[in-house]
């Protein structure tokens, strides 16, 4: 058994996200046949990823505040605490707080380096981060 000490937080850069997005991680391959990556990730509100995408698709689950979340040409979906979205390998999507309030997730992937392996792209348009939503149910 291994105790690990806790890492920094660290703060996302702006070349993929817009706003004020920290990130504490969790879980990181501790072997090469390991690929599990799990970070805690706090928004500030209005801060959101640029769209991209995972190889291996990605798991979010919401533990404060409200988020939200689009697939490339889907609806815009507002999550809350307790609920949970799988995006599929290769599908391009962005996610973020609402702009008015913080949002946090734990964001679990299986990766081999960069957890947006799958590429970055651009930034999220005010235009689709202001656009009509959907309440997730």
């Amino acid at each position: 058994m291994e105790i690990a000490p806790k890492p920094p937080t660290v703060k996302n850069p702006p070349e993929q996200f817009t706003g004020d997005v920290w990130l504490d991680m969790i879980a990181s391959p501790q072997n090469d046949n390991q690929r599990m990556v799990v970070a805690k990730v706090r928004f500030a509100p209005g801060a959101r990823t640029a769209w991209h995408s995972h190889s291996n698709g990605q798991t979010l689950h919401i533990t404060e505040g409200i988020g939200l979340v689009q697939s490339r040409g889907g609806e815009l979906f507002e999550v809350h605490p307790g609920q949970t979205i799988y995006t599929p390998p290769g599908e391009l999507h962005w996610h973020g707080a609402a702009p008015d309030s913080y949002m946090e997730h734990l964001a679990m992937l299986e990766s081999g380096g960069d957890p947006a392996d799958g590429g970055w792209f651009e930034h999220v348009t005010d235009e689709e981060y202001n656009g009509p939503r959907t309440v997730a149910k």
